[in-house]
């Protein structure tokens, strides 16, 4: 056990750890996202489409997060971009527990999505610049572990904290915040960074967030990746809707979801070593079947039990996907626009995040579920198939990359 610990998280710099302690504080505290759709038809008396909609402001307001904090994180610096980041998503989080109303809440949401994911890349960016290539898996495996230690905690308890007081799951999201807020302003220090020539295939001048969009080789991995996270995301959106329509209650619906949490705590840890020797595109592929099988087993769920079967199944696929993403991520991204790369992809969550809700409860409204579960099969079959036919030119550049 010793020597798997050490290999596990061993040799790993503090800023790491600072960063890692702080994302656990702050993802025990997630709330919100979690709990917003059930607030927002219970305690706010909003229609299914008005939820969906607020929640696809959070997600809009994450694209243009993403962006602003990717350029940001590379121009400013990462360590300036997480402090504001955070700081502002406590001031929304607390405006949210008073608001009352549509026209209050969606653009507070909108812009809690802009703060709350524009510090994604710069965080992203900082593990890149303070972790060894040689350590990354381990580094995003544990972060993501942590993520998931906090997700499970929140699913657990967001419907026993909802229950005292609906305002206390926006306050105490607040609260969670400030862990990684004096993390960095009192632990963390900006790192060096490579400087614009260090960027391939480009001449100084053109650094900037134009070249990104030209990258086609990443820009072809980012579009696979809105189609998987598009289903994924389904689990924040439809996948309420379509338990409590079976008649399952909230608080169970927060149980099964955080067999998610519970699942990737117990396993997350033991994937780097699976999965290390195998091609990262080929891991991709196969978690992206895994998803869509344990989503499209959806269409056929009509108890809790069944319904935590296929949290269990897709669960896998997701744990297989987020190491293997993240190191390419960062194989693809030259050092001097870590920022602008991590916000480009980023973006592709926002914009799963606020399709999903929109175009999954248009489907489940008036299609039906089992045509949105199924579909959500297919759309990851095709995505798994994306990942085969373009993992070779993506290697091609990562290694051109390294050897830069």
């Amino acid at each position: 056990m010793g020597g798997w610990l050490r290999e596990t998280a061993g040799g790993l710099p503090a800023t790491f750890w600072y960063l890692w302690v702080g994302t656990l504080i702050n993802r025990a505290g997630g709330f919100v996202v979690i709990y917003l759709t059930i607030y927002l038809t219970t305690v706010q008396g909003f229609s299914p489409s008005q939820s969906g909609l607020v929640l696809g402001l959070w997600a809009a307001g994450g694209a243009v997060g993403t962006l602003v904090g990717g350029v940001a994180a590379d121009r400013i610096g990462r360590r300036p971009t997480l402090l504001v980041a955070h700081l502002g998503a406590v001031a929304l989080l607390a405006s949210l527990a008073f608001a009352q109303g549509f026209w209050v809440i969606a653009p507070l949401t909108f812009l809690f999505g802009v703060v709350a994911e524009s510090a994604r890349p710069a965080f992203q960016a900082l593990m890149v610049d303070v972790v060894p290539e040689r350590d990354r898996l381990r580094a995003f495996t544990l972060n993501y572990w942590a993520v998931n230690v906090g997700f499970a905690v929140a699913a657990m308890l967001a419907g026993l904290v909802a229950s005292a007081d609906p305002k206390l799951i926006f306050l105490l999201d607040a609260a969670s915040a400030l862990a990684p807020f004096l993390f960095i302003l009192l632990k963390v220090r900006e790192p060096r960074r490579a400087r614009p020539a260090a960027a391939p295939h480009a001449p100084v001048e053109r650094v900037g967030l134009g070249m990104v969009l030209r990258d086609r080789v990443f820009l072809g991995f980012v579009a696979l990746n809105v189609l998987i996270s598009f289903v994924f995301m389904q689990h924040l959106s439809t996948l309420p809707i379509a338990m409590t329509g079976d008649g399952i209650p909230a608080q169970q619906y927060g149980l099964v979801i955080a067999l998610n949490g519970i699942l990737i705590v117990g396993g997350q840890l033991f994937i780097p070593k699976l999965i290390r020797s195998y091609d990262r595109s080929k891991v991709l592929a196969a978690a992206s079947l895994i998803i869509g099988l344990g989503f499209s087993l959806t269409a056929f769920a009509d108890t809790a039990a069944f319904y935590a079967v296929t949290v269990l199944v897709w669960t896998v696929g997701e744990m297989l996907n987020s190491p293997s993403n993240s190191t390419l991520i960062a194989a693809l991204s030259p050092a001097a626009m870590r920022g602008r790369y991590q916000g480009v992809m980023s973006l592709s969550w926002s914009v799963a995040g606020f399709a999903a809700p929109v175009l999954g409860g248009y489907v489940q409204q008036h299609l039906g579920d089992e045509v949105l579960w199924l579909s959500c099969g297919a759309i990851a079959v095709v995505a798994a198939a994306g990942q085969l036919w373009s993992g070779p030119a993506r290697e091609r550049r990562a290694a051109a990359l390294q050897a830069m």
